[in-house]
Parts: C-alpha cells; structure tokens; sequence
C-alpha cells in the first residue's frame, strides 16, 4: 500500500489517497479529502490500471486520474490528479516512495 497526503495550497485544501496493489498493476484507491471536487474523483475511481496512469503513451486513453481532475476539478493547477497517480506508481512497485514540492514564489 502507498499513502500519500496532499497540501493542495492556497485553497487550503488536503486529500489523503491509499493506493492497494490487487494483481496485474490494477490498484484499488481510497480518496479522502477536504474538498468537495476532489470527493467526486474518488466516487468515481475506485480502481485504476496502473500502466495507463503513468504514462498516457502507453494505454489509448489520458489517465484516469488526470481526466478526472480536468472535468471534476476546479482548478486545473490542482495538484490532487498528480498525487493519485505518484501513490498509484508506487503501490505498483513502478517507482520508489519519495516526496514532490513545488515553489511557488510571487
């Protein structure tokens, strides 16, 4: 399992995503969050192909994850879409756990 918790910014927004490996790099995902939009994309991924999220070259659709924060979403920059897929890349066994940042300064 792979956990990853997620500050989403200015908003004030957070999100917790639990990605289970099942077998075949199909991954189970538990989305809990602080953000109405972002409860929308977990009613609606529960389960995802792993291959097809981490790279839209190889499957014939965008990743489940992304399509879903560009149409439920409501800002694009969310970064919620890209912590599903990190967790998902890592319950897989397709990457290491390792943090991201991004800074922003103005």
């Amino acid at each position: 399992m792979a956990k990853a918790k997620i500050d989403a910014g200015i908003c004030g927004e957070t999100a917790v995503v639990e990605a289970t490996l099942i077998e075949d790099y199909r991954v189970a995902l538990k989305i809990e969050s602080t953000c109405p939009h972002i409860l929308k994309i977990g009613d609606e991924l529960k389960e995802v192909d792993a291959l097809n999220e981490i790279s839209s070259r190889r499957g014939k659709n965008v990743p489940a994850a992304i399509e879903a924060g560009l149409r439920l979403c409501a800002h694009t920059a969310c970064p919620v879409p890209s912590g599903i897929i990190k967790a998902v890349e890592v319950a897989a066994g397709l990457a290491l756990p390792k943090n991201v940042t991004i800074e922003v300064e103005g």
